[in-house]
């Protein structure tokens, strides 16, 4: 445990090397921290923080810099915010896709690093579908979702439909169907098989099939904005392989929403230090991200991801302010 002296300490060079990057020397702490202790009491509260794991001096530097761990604690018990220091912002009620890619420009403008959110999970329902007949047994699939977005699909059947049935189809399924889930359709076409002509049945099944993989492959959209603001960290321009490893994750979205996604079922803002777990595996990156809602039911997940090096205190700002704005435009747009 430690005690007040060695948290003060450890809470300066903390904050002096997030301002400064560069690391930190105990003249430097002694002034930082405003204790009256000689610079050897200093250096041996440091030694005795470096054998704890929570500083680390980096190659031949008489200087010291915070760890994954030291940022941890630093994080979780010394940090403070000051509400109120951002301005005043604001995200209009819109259709969800334009407030979720406006609330990732917001995040990345305001913290100058990458913004991330994916965007609201949607159900499988559809509004309308068609069918139009391309060339034997090739069809495209026209799907409206309720919010209005159009997924176009292309399917093989096998056995070749005339125009004249693919809209006999698409009515059986507009009168029917519009509204119901992607189950609670397989459902009822199960139970209804048998009344169906046979082409009828296996036509509509296809469709169903096309109108899942179509809804599901935007349902967890990640949105990114800011992947250049990295460009200008000296934390990664001195380094371009903790660039490029950077820039691979952001192309790698799938791990980027198994990474958001952990935070999905937390109140409020959540940090998470690279190098402290295989939570976020490079150790040259920090992610702080919150939950956003529609009415009160928790939706999808945004945050900043930027250097381990970052002003925690604003990007906790930024990431509520942001969260709260974007419950309130998709509650108020519905």
């Amino acid at each position: 445990m430690l005690d007040d002296r060695a948290k003060l300490l450890l809470k300066s060079l903390v904050e002096r090397y997030i301002a400064d990057g560069q690391p930190v020397g105990s003249r430097t702490l002694s002034k930082a921290s405003g204790l009256e202790l000689s610079p050897a009491t200093i250096r041996n509260v440091m030694s005795d923080l470096e054998e704890l794991g929570l500083i680390v001096s980096p190659h031949t530097s008489a200087g010291r810099i915070p760890t994954a761990r030291g940022y941890r604690l630093f994080v979780d018990t010394m940090l403070t915010v000051q509400r109120g220091q951002l301005g005043t912002h604001t995200l209009a009620p819109d259709q969800p896709q334009k407030v979720i890619s406006n609330a990732a420009h917001l995040l990345s403008n305001l913290s100058q690093f990458v913004g991330v959110v994916i965007a609201p999970k949607r159900a499988s329902v559809f509004r309308h579908i068609e069918f139009l007949r391309l060339s034997d047994r090739r069809l495209l699939v026209i799907i409206v979702s309720p919010e209005g977005d159009v997924q176009n699909r292309v399917i093989f059947t096998e056995a070749d439909y005339t125009q004249a049935q693919l809209l006999e189809v698409a009515n059986h399924l507009n009168a029917h169907y519009v509204g119901l889930t992607i189950e609670q359709v397989r459902e009822r076409l199960l139970g209804e098989v048998n009344s169906l002509k046979a082409e009828i049945a296996s036509l509509m099944n296809a469709a169903v099939t096309a109108n899942s993989e179509a809804l599901t492959d935007t349902r967890d959209e990640v949105i990114i904005s800011g992947e250049k603001n990295l460009l200008s960290v000296s934390d990664f321009s001195n380094d371009m392989s903790h660039l490029r490893r950077a820039f691979e994750l952001f192309e790698q979205k799938a791990q980027l929403m198994r990474l958001l996604d952990m935070t999905g079922q937390a109140d409020g803002v959540r940090i998470f230090i690279g190098g402290e777990s295989q939570v976020v595996p490079f150790e040259d990156l920090s992610i702080v991200s919150a939950p956003y809602e529609v009415d009160g039911q928790v939706v999808g997940t945004l945050g900043v991801i930027g250097p381990t090096r970052m002003a925690y205190d604003r990007m906790i700002q930024i990431v509520d302010i942001t969260a709260k704005l974007v419950s309130n435009a998709l509650s108020h747009h519905k």
